[in-house]
């Protein structure tokens, strides 16, 4: 089933503002599903699409599939104006999508050879798919797949690394490219040109330490935005810099920057024509923790209660769908209705089974559920065959993750 962003909200403004209610609501609209239910609501997913829109100022935002994974998820965004193309995770994936999708650029490099070769042998993908890159040594495994004079010519973009070397502190940020400067990229630019069978189109610089990093969740904060302007202020020089070198070098087709936690910043950086977003689509509860913006919890499971270890501790059938980062709290599912319930220091969110702890849990009954929401991205869906759509306490349908479309890319 498609997803209609489009249509007018069909209740209150921003339910969610009010937990019980809203909670209770998704509760009654699977009210006749068994198992672990994973739901989007439609006015919270519409909500968010919308506000990513506002947030990046009418600088186009190109959907990361990786946060997403749900093709209904990607159609209804990229019907919306201020979305144009895909961020996809991996070349198997690009490939797949590419059968629908005209606009596609790899995030990540790739040594997928069995990818790359049908990638060289098929014209129509390779002119809809942007390969990423950030050294000459891809372009020799990619050239050993697939000679220059036996394939179409490739589309690559550049990944320059974003992250801030501090004077002081250092490297912050993730260890992405190892391209910094703008000589340096200039130097991967000049061999990539060089070379028969690829073309320089495009320039990705993805700041992880604006991004993703939460700026309003502790004590720390104020420590977190002074890092953040600071390193925002010596991105925009550099990156301005390199974008100046590579458009003597190539003419690009775009500059991509920045994620959900960015929009803001990156949009007003002038070198850059186009911005990334995807876990603001279904706000996972990372994105909380932001004074940017304040998304609504499009997506979240249910999990059903088998047993009731002590009076004051109830446990659900599954739980343990972790995000990607450090193995800390932060990372796990976070159990949100009914309110005040907690995983337990020592057990966390489990493979089978979660025990939940609080005032609350001594209510709860075999059988009763309980609502989690999962921390960042693309979790969730890895974890499940479909999405239940849901607006309010209505149950509207159904639509296939990847997973349900019998593909698991990573």
């Amino acid at each position: 089933m498609g997803l209609d962003l489009l249509s007018e909200p069909a209740g209150a403004l921003a339910p969610w503002r009010d937990p019980e209610a809203y909670w209770t609501a998704r509760d009654r609209a699977i009210a006749s599903l068994s198992g672990p239910i994973a739901t989007i609501d439609l006015d919270a997913v519409r909500y968010n699409a919308l506000d990513l829109v506002v947030r990046s100022s009418g600088v186009p935002i190109r959907v990361a599939s990786k946060s997403i994974r749900v093709r209904a998820v990607l159609d209804a965004a990229l019907a919306l104006d201020g979305y144009a193309g895909i961020l996809a995770f991996t070349l198997p994936e690009a490939l797949w999508l590419a059968q629908w999708y005209d606009d596609i650029v790899l995030g990540y490099p790739t040594a997928d050879r069995a990818a790359i070769a049908s990638l060289a042998a098929d014209e129509t993908a390779s002119a809809r798919i942007t390969l990423m890159v950030d050294d000459l040594a891809q372009l020799d495994l990619i050239d050993a797949v697939a000679a220059p004079s036996h394939r179409a010519t490739l589309r690559v973009a550049i990944d320059a690394d974003a992250s801030w070397r501090a004077p002081v502190l250092g490297h912050i940020g993730v260890r992405r490219s190892p391209a910094h400067d703008a000589a340096e990229v200039s130097r991967l630019a000049r061999g990539i040109v060089a070379r028969p069978g690829f073309r320089l189109v495009g320039l990705m610089m993805y700041e992880a330490q604006i991004a993703g990093q939460p700026d309003d969740v502790g004590p720390g904060d104020p420590v977190i935005r002074w890092m953040q302007r600071r390193s925002d202020h010596e991105l925009r020089d550099r990156r301005a810099a390199i974008v100046a070198a590579l458009r003597e070098i190539a003419p690009l087709e775009f500059v991509n920057g920045g994620g959900t936690g960015s929009l803001e910043s990156t949009s007003a950086d002038q070198a850059v024509t186009e911005t990334t977003a995807g876990s603001g689509l279904l706000a996972g509860h990372l994105f909380d923790g932001y004074r940017a913006f304040d998304p609504a919890p499009a997506a979240a499971f249910a999990l059903e209660v088998v047993r009731r270890p002590t009076l004051d501790i109830a446990t659900v059938l599954g739980g343990g769908w972790v995000a990607s980062g450090p193995p800390v709290a932060s990372r796990q599912p976070r159990p949100v209705w009914p309110a005040g319930l907690r995983t337990l220091g020592r057990e966390g969110t489990g493979e089978v089974q979660t025990p939940l702890q609080g005032d609350n849990a001594r209510g709860l009954r075999v059988g009763d559920r309980v609502w989690f929401r999962h921390a960042k991205s693309g979790e969730l869906a890895e974890r499940v065959d479909r999405y239940h759509l849901t607006r309010g306490s209505e149950l509207i349908g159904e639509t296939p993750t990847y997973r349900g479309e019998g593909k698991a890319f990573l």
